[in-house]
Parts: C-alpha cells; sequence; structure tokens
C-alpha cells in the first residue's frame, strides 16, 4: 500500500458525498499512502468543512456546469453534458497527477457516473464500482439491466405484460410500487435508466469486476450471495463509529455537510429525557408538499412527545407554515432546525424514533444508532428500504398513503406510537433496531467482517495480476492528452474552478 494513490470521485449529494468521504478515510487509516477525493467543480465549493488528515486531498472535475447554474432543465441532457465534461477532465485531472509524481493506481467511483470506469480502463488505471444503495437495490438493477434475461424490456413493451412482482431469494416478493423509481421506463425518473444499465453494462465488461458495497454481510447475506458471479465485496456500514463506540475515537468527523448547521439542537436534545425525542428529516434532496408537511405536523402534535424537525431553508421558503407551527407547538415541545450532524443527533441518549425518507445512508445510520424507524419513502431506492426495514430487518414500520398520495396525520400518529409505545410490536421492534446495531459495529470492528473484507480487497488490489503487468506503474503516464478528444473551447474544461477564493487555493494544491 505504501506509494498506492487512490482516486475516488462522487456526486455532489449528500447521500454520495458522505459514504465516499468515510471510505477515503478508511483507505488511509488502512495503509494508503494517497487518497484523492473528488466531486464537481460547484460541488467542491459547496461543502462547508472539510475533514483534516493526512494524506487526504480534494480535487474536482467538470460536469459542466461549473459555475452551478444548470442551462437546461432536460435531465438526460444534463446526464450527456456529465459525461462528456466529466471524461475529459477527469482524464486530464489523472494526466496531471501523473506529470506531478502522483500517479493514479486506482479508482474508485459511484453511483450516476459510470463512465468513470470506461476512463479508468483506457487509461489503464484498474477501478472499483461503490455502490452506494444496498445490496437488494442492485439486485434489481441487475434483474433489469443483465444482458441475460433482463426483464425492462418488459417493462417497457406495450405487447407483453410485466411480471406482477419480482422475486430476490430470501426476501418478500417486490411488487412494481416497491421497485425503484429510476429502473421503471415509465417512471418519473426513467431519465436514470441509460446510466444503471450503464453500470451493469461495465461490470458484465469486466472479467472479475470489484463492486463495494455500503453494507454488510449478516445484513443482506442472501442478496449479495445470489447476485452470483459478481465480485461484491460489503465494506459497510460507512459511517464514522466514535460517536457510538469510544474503541474508534480515531474518526470523530461526521462526513461533510452541504449545508449550515445549526447550534441549538444538541442543548435542546440534552434537556430531553432518554428516548423521548422524535427526530424527523428526509435528507438533502426530498421536499415535501405543504399539505403532507401539515399532516405530519398534526400527528406529532398527536403523540404529545417532543420532536426535532430538520427542515432546510430551501424548502421552507413559504413562512407560512413557520407561522402556524409557533402558534401550534412551543419551543420546548418541538424545535425546527434547518440542518444538523445527523450521526451525532442519532447517537444522542434522547432520540427515541427516526421518521425519515428511508434513503440509503439514513438507513444505515439508524441501523448504526439502533434507532428505530418510521418510514415515509418518496421515491428512487426509498421504497425497497422501508420494505426492508418492515418486513425484513423489523427495526420500523412503514406509514402508508391515502389514495391521493399524501400519509395523514392519524396514520403518522399511529406509526410512531407503534414504535415507541409500550405494546408488544413496539418493544420488538426497539429490540431489532438494537440487534442490528451490535451487529453492524461488529462487522466494523478489527476481525469483523467488513474490516476483513476491505483488507482483503486491498490486499487483492496490492497483489493482483493487474499490478505484475505494470498497471500500478503509471500507465496513465503513456496516454496522450487528446485521449478523449476534449473540446479546447469549453470554458468548463478545466478540473479546477477558475475561482481564486483561498479555499480553491489550497484545494489547488494537491498537486503540488
Amino acid at each position: 500500500m505504501e506509494n498506492k494513490h487512490f482516486l475516488l470521485i462522487t456526486c455532489p449529494f449528500q447521500g454520495h458525498l458522505n459514504p465516499m468521504l468515510q471510505l477515503a478515510k478508511n483507505l488511509r487509516q488502512a495503509g494508503a499512502a494517497r487518497v484523492t477525493f473528488a466531486t464537481t467543480v460547484h460541488g467542491l465549493t459547496q461543502i462547508k468543512t472539510f475533514p483534516s488528515l493526512d494524506g487526504l486531498y480534494f480535487a474536482s472535475f467538470s460536469d459542466g456546469f461549473d459555475d452551478g447554474i444548470k442551462h437546461t432543465t432536460n435531465s438526460q441532457d444534463m446526464l450527456s453534458e456529465l459525461k462528456r465534461a466529466g471524461s475529459q477532465t477527469l482524464t486530464e485531472l489523472i494526466m496531471t497527477f501523473s506529470k506531478n509524481c502522483h500517479p493514479v493506481s486506482f479508482l474508485i467511483y459511484t453511483l450516476i457516473l459510470p463512465w468513470a470506469a470506461d476512463v479508468a480502463r483506457y487509461m489503464s488505471i484498474p477501478s472499483a464500482f461503490l455502490y452506494i444503495q444496498s445490496a437488494t437495490s442492485l439486485a434489481l438493477c441487475h434483474h433489469f439491466f443483465n444482458r441475460h434475461g433482463g426483464v425492462y424490456d418488459l417493462y417497457n413493451s406495450s405487447e407483453n405484460k410485466p411480471p406482477s412482482s419480482i422475486q430476490v431469494p430470501g426476501l418478500p416478493p417486490f411488487e412494481t410500487e416497491d421497485i425503484p423509481s429510476f429502473l421503471l421506463p415509465n417512471g418519473p425518473h426513467s431519465s436514470l435508466n441509460p446510466v444503471f444499465q450503464h453500470h451493469i453494462q461495465v461490470l458484465e465488461q469486466e472479467p472479475s469486476p470489484w463492486v463495494l458495497l455500503n453494507s454488510f454481510d449478516c445484513l443482506e447475506e442472501e442478496v449479495i450471495a445470489a447476485i452470483g458471479n459478481r465480485s461484491l465485496i460489503p465494506i459497510g456500514p460507512l459511517i464514522p463509529f466514535a460517536l457510538l463506540d469510544k474503541n474508534h475515537q480515531s474518526d470523530t468527523s461526521c462526513g461533510c455537510d452541504l449545508f449550515q448547521k445549526s447550534t441549538e439542537y444538541i442543548q435542546w436534545l440534552n434537556s430531553k429525557p432518554k428516548t423521548s425525542v422524535i427526530y424527523i428529516s428526509f435528507g438533502s434532496v426530498v421536499v415535501l408538499q405543504k399539505n403532507q408537511m401539515e399532516e405530519m405536523l398534526l400527528g406529532l402534535i398527536g403523540t404529545c412527545r417532543p420532536f426535532l424537525w430538520i427542515i432546510r431553508s430551501s424548502d421552507n421558503k413559504d413562512t407560512e407554515f413557520e407561522e402556524m407551527v409557533r402558534e401550534k407547538v412551543n419551543k420546548e415541545k418541538g424545535l425546527i432546525v434547518p440542518w444538523c450532524s445527523q450521526m451525532e443527533v442519532l447517537a444522542h441518549e434522547s432520540i427515541g424514533c427516526y421518521m425519515m425518507h428511508c434513503g440509503w445512508n439514513s438507513t444505515m445510520e439508524s441501523l448504526v444508532a439502533g434507532i428505530p424507524v418510521v418510514g415515509l419513502p418518496q421515491f428512487a431506492d426509498q421504497t425497497i428500504n422501508a420494505k426492508m426495514i418492515e418486513e425484513v430487518w423489523g427495526n420500523g414500520v412503514r406509514a402508508r398513503v391515502n389514495e391521493v398520495g399524501i400519509v395523514e396525520a392519524e396514520e403518522i400518529r399511529r406509526c410512531l406510537e407503534v414504535v415507541i409505545g409500550s405494546g408488544e410490536k413496539g418493544q420488538e421492534i426497539r429490540s431489532n433496531a438494537k440487534k442490528w446495531s451490535g451487529l453492524a459495529l461488529d462487522a466494523v470492528k478489527d476481525g469483523g467482517s467488513s474490516h476483513n473484507n476491505l483488507k482483503a480487497f486491498l490486499e487483492n488490489v496490492t497483489t493482483s495480476a493487474k499490478m505484475i503487468n505494470g498497471v500500478f506503474d503509471g500507465g496513465a503516464e503513456n496516454k496522450t492528452k487528446d485521449a478523449t478528444k476534449p473540446n479546447e473551447n469549453s470554458k468548463n474544461s478545466s478540473h479546477f474552478s477558475s475561482r481564486e477564493s483561498a479555499r480553491d487555493i489550497q484545494i489547488q494544491q494537491v498537486l503540488n
């Protein structure tokens, strides 16, 4: 691992940045000489704080919109531009590292960036795919898009009737409404169909693809085995454990934030009894309708329990809702803040329940913290995560929508009472939550399954035939700059932002 340089690239979404950043820290702690964490030019400027770790550096690539202004609302056009500009500037970034005596030894990419594997292959650099959703999600993705029997065309045909459900070994059947919205050809996120198909094609092109999973063996063991000949390597949960386990005090940073954190919530939580607070957050992307938020508020009030609710300032442009909250709830009973350190909150002894959207990062964080869940999934993989929470892992319940797609106040109150009440079902859910917390911590400890999987992966990287063939000797140095035929007139072609702020200058020093 001495002299090995890992380049990790990700899109600038909170649920993408945090697990990839944790992997970057894990690689450094495992002995990688140099780790460079890269996201888009504009995305890098949005990160509020950067973790400080010797040997960890930051860089950027272009998505074609370096000023953050999208000149189109067409998703396909934006994805095409991301692929064009990203491929070009990633190639330039790799070559610049080589020229500055820091050749990239290994590339790790994540969702929405399958073209990064194509760039790596052309540059003679081995790569791995960090799948930041569940193994169950990957199994469904493979079921839809694999070359031998993929069912995508059945859902995309007017002549063939699609199957009523999909069966994954060891799991309950997945109905159409459970399937991730980015897989369905007529779904609200069908523009991502080609991207996920490209991901599967990349894995099928490789004789021995490496897929790193933000999961752990005993959580999805049967699913991982069912996917078959793919080299799936569970290395999760990719979460800092210092707030939960005193033996992990060397890693105290909680990812990176795209939003400014509030400063008042910890003092407020300190004033509450143990396991009394309902924590509500729907992540960094979901925007709830106003009538849904009103129903949630009424349901929360109906429990007569204190709550901490994260409502991003960008979601709350209508001050009418804030005024309604002030009228109905005093600050002692309910606190609304624009952002927080989620692991810090979930690790707090006052938290008794987490009402959420069931994004995978939040799902893993709730598992690690041992906090029971009420799920209100909105889109993407959130539906299958909610199904797994309720029907497989048993650490929470899923709230049901009415005929117009809204979860009503009474349903919210009912679900919360089930999870945190004194009934037998609530006791079972809380017991399961604690069980999974212990198993998650065991997985990442020295000698745990995920710890050993990462160690074996790195040993494989170091001793593989690819290294013997000289791939790690700086294969990118032998490629010319016209490898991807970059458009020299593109104002977004540079992998570094044109802004000359102090932070940009500091980031550019990674190449020195």
